[in-house]
């Protein structure tokens, strides 16, 4: 291994564990769908003698997933998949389960990271659980050996779906991956409500400004996006949209939003938040035209949706203002704020939580199902990308109605019937 666990790398690991176990019982007091799912994997152990490698954002609703899967008998080794999100206590509380070895630490530089994700398929996972696609192609890349053992793996964000796709399309994707991020039950909740809050709320901490007033420009009208602007509208924001997919740029417009290209945009916006998992999002080109004192952020994935080296290379200054806030100071007075040095705003900047816990709860539900369909029925998925079978989905959403006492209507048999027939017309 290339690193050692977080355990060994921090100065008062009892303080650590305990902190660090605190937010995580209190997220998964919250959290009633894993809260089934680790009763049924308690009792079942789906996960017996197998090994889950897995590089998530490691906090207090990561944490809850990890352990539900150690308790259906899973070994787990976990590291983060951004270098700004992982909480170093609840990464020691969970180095602290007997079960389970955490490597991921806060603020590590790439080489750390990478040594990190190391550390982790040196355990030789049976399945993968990753955030990003960071852990499916470094296996790819550098120990392919591993990959005639390895069942399959699921992946959470849009980022790491679109790589996964693209490895597939290429015949370079050689085992099976459950793309989490297009269900039902992830994407109408998660990438809506849970980047739109936990973005506009970050955003919000960390700048202890208003948004009241306030023109927002959000780059991306997909399911990140919607949330983002419909979140920002309902806080009395004016909003712009800037597309390059003529549907959802037309989509935007009828949902009442402005649509302008980014160049016009840069004139009018406030705060600047790209939630595309594309790269040069926002340019230098489009900086020159932006007001001084605005406010860039990504709520995307990678730090590639600012330009920073663009932005940089026009800065004839750069200092820290705020935590989590980098001041660019441009030759002619303006200045440019930049959150989170450029990377997930939600959960990279100092003050940032993460999704709401009620979010994550539906969100790992559908990953901790679809572990559970690999480790139960893995030989019948080839190599390549899957939808998570849509009775899962269902499943998750049953439990969550369940656990907050909603009912809901079923079909009689005739409805059935009538559906299911194509001979029944006018």
């Amino acid at each position: 291994m290339t690193v050692s666990p977080i355990s060994d790398r921090l100065a008062d690991v009892e303080s650590a564990v305990a902190d660090g176990r605190t937010k995580i019982d209190w997220a998964y007091e919250h959290m009633p769908i894993l809260q089934s799912l680790r009763a049924d994997f308690e009792a079942e152990q789906p996960f017996a003698g197998l090994t889950i490698g897995m590089a998530l954002h490691v906090e207090a609703k990561t944490a809850a997933l990890v352990e539900t899967l150690a308790a259906g008998g899973a070994e787990v080794a976990i590291t983060g998949c951004n270098p700004l999100s992982t909480h170093d206590d609840v990464s020691a509380a969970l180095d602290a389960h007997e079960a389970i070895t955490s490597y991921a630490e806060h603020g590590v530089d790439e080489t750390g990271y990478y040594d990190a994700i190391e550390a982790v398929i040196a355990h030789e996972p049976d399945i993968t659980v990753d955030d990003g696609g960071d852990l499916v192609f470094r296996i790819h890349e550098e120990h392919p050996d591993l990959i005639d053992s390895i069942i399959g793996g699921s992946e959470e964000t849009t980022t790491g779906v679109h790589r996964l796709r693209s490895m597939d399309a290429d015949d370079a994707l050689d085992y099976p991956v459950f793309a989490v991020n297009d269900t039902p039950m992830k994407r109408l909740f998660d990438n809506v409500h849970g980047t739109g809050e936990a973005s506009l709320s970050s955003i919000a901490m960390t700048t202890n400004l208003s948004w009241a007033g306030k023109t927002v420009v959000v780059g991306g009208f997909g399911q990140c996006g919607r949330g983002v602007a419909r979140k920002a509208a309902g806080q009395n924001a004016s909003v712009v949209v800037t597309e390059v997919d003529p549907r959802r740029a037309l989509e935007a417009h009828m949902e009442g939003y402005e649509v302008l290209p980014m160049a016009e945009a840069a004139k009018k916006g406030d705060v600047f938040i790209t939630t595309t998992g594309n790269r040069d999002v926002i340019t230098p080109e489009h900086v020159e035209h932006m007001q001084d004192g605005v406010i860039l952020a990504n709520a995307g994935h990678f730090d590639v949706e600012i330009d920073l080296d663009g932005l940089a290379d026009l800065a004839v200054e750069q200092r820290a203002v705020r935590d989590g806030v980098r001041e660019y100071k441009l030759e002619d007075g303006r200045r440019i704020n930049v959150l989170a040095e450029g990377r997930l705003v939600n959960l990279a900047t100092p003050v940032s939580l993460g999704h709401p816990v009620e979010v994550m709860d539906q969100s790992f539900g559908i990953q901790a199902v679809a572990v559970r369909e690999l480790a139960t029925n893995g030989d019948a998925y080839d190599a390549g990308v899957h939808e998570v079978p849509d009775a899962l989905d269902r499943e998750v959403a049953t439990i969550k109605l369940e656990a907050e006492d909603i009912q809901i209507d079923e079909l009689t048999a005739e409805q059935a019937e009538y559906l299911d027939s194509w001979s029944q017309g006018t």
